[in-house]
């Protein structure tokens, strides 16, 4: 098997088509969504700022960049629940985008004959609102959470801009990944995730406890992580490790259903036990591509099963479908 191949540089900034570059303009988000005022404040130097640590400003932010560049209306979850960072989870879709991009033509395939699965979705529905927005691709969202799943349904009926472009599964099985949601000859082009990162509730606290002592705003005995999260957002049996070995293990039986499986990697110490795994289960092509926010350091990996012949007939078919759905 080809050894995995990796970008050649880390970047150090957003992907060139995210809108994400740069600070964040406060007054202009405030006029989108004047709610997000009560929690600007003043930096030393004279400009406009926020409180990360706390959780509702976080989620006010949220909200006011949806509102200004995704054309979400209304949007809310339930206290605890994820509240990720919106530049970050966009760099993933556009990454994701260029995994797609015919090498014949260098275009980003577009339009509603393009399926992502979106292993986690959560109650933010964050994949899914960029990428239909960016892209116009269909999403099917899966997740153990039964509050999470109504509260993104709640959200596609609230968005006339989302219909048709999301459905959410129940995934019954907390251990499976594909299993239990994939139907029977179901295609996807491309599956993403970002999987739970520590190995049990206590590591998970203690790694809340760590940031808020970073920030300053330790405010007692239980701790607030400022972008939330429930228990199988933040943590797994075993680990991140132990989840993307599940994983890999699972895409092999689903080898011909997919075109690229992809997953968030936080620990680069994950790495060589994932590509080992995919080696093993006869992955014809792996790629990793790092991405940076800032300071912060991550990457994806990418794997597929189908060979040269089967990537071309994949690519020639959702041409075709794409054609007929614009002239349809």
């Amino acid at each position: 098997m080809p050894q995995p191949s990796h970008s050649a540089t880390v970047p150090t900034t957003l992907h060139p088509r995210n809108r994400h570059h740069g600070r964040y303009d406060f007054v202009q988000l405030v006029q989108v969504s004047p709610e997000l005022a009560a929690f600007v404040v003043p930096t030393p130097s004279g400009d406009a700022s926020l409180n990360f640590a706390d959780p509702a400003a976080v989620k006010a932010l949220n909200r006011a960049l949806l509102k200004q560049f995704y054309g979400i209306r209304q949007w809310d979850i339930p206290a605890g629940y994820l509240c990720p960072p919106i530049p970050g989870r966009a760099d993933y879709l556009h990454y994701l985008a260029d995994l797609l991009v015919d090498p014949h033509t260098g275009v980003v395939p577009t339009g509603k004959s393009i399926r992502v699965l979106d292993v986690g979705v959560g109650a933010n529905c964050i994949y899914p609102i960029i990428g239909h927005h960016e892209y116009g691709w269909r999403f099917v969202g899966t997740d153990v959470d039964i509050t999470a799943l109504r509260v993104g349904k709640q959200l596609v009926a609230s968005n006339p801009t989302l219909t048709g472009a999301l459905e959410l599964r129940h995934q019954p099985d907390h251990n499976a990944i594909f299993s239990g949601v994939l139907k029977p000859r179901e295609v996807f082009d491309a599956t993403m995730c970002n999987p739970p990162f520590h190995s049990s509730a206590a590591e998970a606290e203690t790694s809340t406890r760590r940031k808020e002592r970073n920030l300053g705003t330790s405010r007692g005995a239980q701790p607030t992580p400022n972008f939330g999260g429930q228990d199988r957002e933040l943590w797994y049996p075993g680990g991140e490790a132990t989840f993307l070995w599940r994983m890999a293990e699972e895409s092999a039986l689903f080898r011909e259903s997919c075109y690229w499986f992809t997953t968030l990697v936080s620990k680069k110490e994950t790495l060589p036990g994932l590509y080992k795994s995919l080696q093993k289960l006869g992955a014809v092509e792996v790629r990793t591509i790092p991405m940076a926010q800032g300071h912060k350091v991550s990457r994806i990996v990418a794997w597929t099963f189908l060979d040269a012949a089967q990537q071309q007939a994949w690519r020639e078919k959702r041409g075709q479908e794409n054609h007929t759905n614009k002239h349809s």
